[in-house]
């Protein structure tokens, strides 16, 4: 039984994804007066589907070497680690959210 609601709430983001994709699509579509096939949107949705997976593996076997059972920040820049510009682009939001985060502390701080 358990299994049938993973498969559920699995063709539900599925649907979701597919939703979304085809959204961007036909907005670009419409930018620059093209047509995209609801074949290509399916293929589309399938590749970014198949991605997901692969980096959801991939954080998990990242997270479960470093002996954690939580994937954190360190395993999505080592994710990134093959793209250069990526992992700068994440490394700044990172470093921006720990800065504000730490700002915070220091202000609750001086509250008490």
């Amino acid at each position: 039984m358990a299994d049938a609601s993973g498969e559920d709430v699995q063709e539900r983001l599925k649907s979701a994804l597919w939703f979304a994709i085809g959204k961007m699509v036909d907005d670009e579509s419409l930018r620059r007066n093209m047509n995209a096939t609801p074949q290509f949107i399916g293929a589309l949705t399938e590749l970014v589907w198949t991605q997901i997976e692969n980096v959801a593996i991939d954080l998990e076997t990242f997270s479960q070497h470093a002996g954690r059972t939580t994937v954190t920040t360190d395993d999505v820049l080592l994710l990134a680690r093959r793209n250069s510009d990526l992992q700068s682009v994440i490394k700044d939001c990172v470093d921006k959210l720990k800065a504000a985060k730490a700002k915070e502390k220091t202000r609750a701080g001086k509250k008490k």
